[in-house]
This record gives structure tokens, C-alpha cells and sequence, in this order.
């Protein structure tokens, strides 16, 4: 077998682990855990959802307002009535720091981490305080896009499996997709910001003028100090899109050597 076309297969299942691993096994396995909490039929929640909604949430963040006997159990955390989170890697997050959230109890500030299919972290404080500029809910953003990521990331892990069986320069362009999928993330995070922070309602006890924002870095909003950076899930979906662009060149040197048109 052509050693270059070897590569390109262990480059991919390299890629394909990974995406399985800390994106599509969670998003898939807890689908709608938080819906249907949120709806009242936790008793449609299957089994093997609250094994896998307990494993990812090993050294995740817990917010302080968490009961602590319900940390990490989501059978637990549904009788408490206590926030619920995605349960995939989380990519990006924003923290706000303010006087009102002194450190002792709010170490980290108030933290969010945004995920394919949902959040995590203080999601009802942040609410709160985008309740109090005026800016709607988190949960307004991206809900289509949240529904379809498990299915989306389903078909992104098809692609792969289809790219380490055969050889076809359509699947080539096809793989692309994986390459793409921390510019894709980022592109829908910032338009996402974009529309918070361009659709303000009278209703805020603080009125703002529309703005952008901070999509990378440090910012100012009112009185709160906002950090927003990457997170783990952004350096996995960046190792995803090296070694899916590694396998795409790998197979094209593979076709090259057998004398094919790449």
C-alpha cells in the first residue's frame, strides 16, 4: 500500500477520534437533556443519557449557585432544579467581572462557554445581566443551528469514515468541512454577538447604544469588565482541522505517486 495514502488514513481516524470523542458522542448521547428538562419529561430522558451527561461533566465548571450533593449527576441536578449545561466540549468562553460579583464568591466572574449545541456555565446570571442592558437571552441565539449540530457532526464524522474507505477527489473537497470547523465556529459566534449586541430593548434598566461585542479578547460593557477567549474544545477543533488538512495533502501525494491528476 502506497505509504502515503496509509498516512492519510491514520491522519484521518486521528481526526475522526477526536471529533467523536469530545463533540459527537456527548451532543448525540444528550441530545435534548436540557429541553426536556426545561419541559417537564426528564421521564423521556433515555438511561445511557445520564451515564454520558455524567462522565463529560468530570472537571467541567460549577457555578457556586450549584448545589454541591448534585455536582456532576444529572439525576440529582433535575430534582434540584439546578441549572443543566451542555454536555459536549465547550469551545469559546465569556467571563464578566464587576464590583456587585466580588471575588470570594464568584472567583472566575460570571463565566458562559459556548458549545455547538448549547452552553454551560452561569448562563442564568448572564441572563440576568443582559436582561438589565437590555439584551435578550442566550438562548435566542443560534437555536436552529444548536437543534442540528448532533446531526451535523454525525455527518462530519460520516464524511471521515467515507474518506478512509475510498479515494475520490469529490470526497477531497468534502473534507474541507473539518478543515473549516474552527472558522465556521467562529464565523457564527461573532454574527451571533453582532445580533445581541444590535437588537437592544428599551426594557434595560441601563440603556446602551447597539454595539459589537468583544469577539477575542478583553473588552468594556457598562460597568462590566468582559473577557472572551477560546477554550479547550477550540484547541481540539483546531488539532481536527490539522490533521484532516495532513490526510487531504497526504492522499494528493498518494494519487500524484500513481500517476493520477490531483
Amino acid at each position: 500500500m502506497n505509504k502515503s495514502l496509509t498516512k492519510a488514513r491514520i491522519f484521518t481516524l486521528i481526526a475522526l477520534g477526536l471529533l467523536l470523542y469530545f463533540f459527537v458522542i456527548p451532543a448525540v448521547f444528550t441530545h435534548d437533556v436540557v429541553e426536556l428538562t426545561r419541559a417537564g419529561k426528564a421521564d423521556k430522558i433515555p438511561a445511557i443519557s445520564y451515564k454520558v451527561w455524567n462522565f463529560y461533566q468530570k472537571g467541567r465548571y460549577v457555578s457556586p449557585n450549584t448545589p454541591k450533593d448534585a455536582v456532576g449527576d444529572l439525576k440529582k441536578m433535575i430534582e434540584e432544579d439546578a441549572e443543566l449545561s451542555a454536555a459536549s466540549t465547550p469551545i469559546w468562553y465569556v467571563a464578566l467581572e464587576a464590583p456587585n460579583y466580588p471575588k470570594e464568591a464568584f472567583p472566575e466572574g460570571i463565566p458562559v462557554y459556548y458549545h455547538f449545541d448549547g452552553f454551560s456555565g452561569d448562563v442564568h446570571e448572564m441572563n440576568t445581566i443582559n436582561h438589565f442592558i437590555g439584551m435578550d437571552p442566550m438562548e435566542r441565539g443560534a437555536p436552529y443551528l444548536r437543534a442540528i449540530a448532533p446531526y451535523a457532526l454525525v455527518l462530519v464524522a460520516l464524511l471521515m469514515v467515507l474518506y478512509t474507505l475510498y479515494n475520490s477527489r469529490i470526497l477531497d473537497w468534502l473534507m474541507w468541512l473539518p478543515v473549516l470547523l474552527p472558522v465556521i465556529f467562529l464565523g457564527f459566534y461573532a454574527y451571533w454577538l453582532y445580533w445581541f449586541g444590535h437588537h437592544m430593548h428599551p426594557w434595560g434598566a441601563f440603556k446602551i447604544k447597539p454595539f459589537m461585542p468583544t469577539v477575542f479578547g478583553d473588552g468594556k460593557v457598562a460597568q462590566f469588565t468582559t473577557h472572551s477567549y477560546p477554550t479547550i474544545g477550540f484547541w481540539i477543533l483546531l488539532a481536527i482541522s490539522l490533521f484532516s488538512l495532513l490526510a487531504i495533502l497526504a492522499k494528493r501525494k498518494a494519487r500524484r505517486a500513481a500517476g493520477q491528476t490531483a
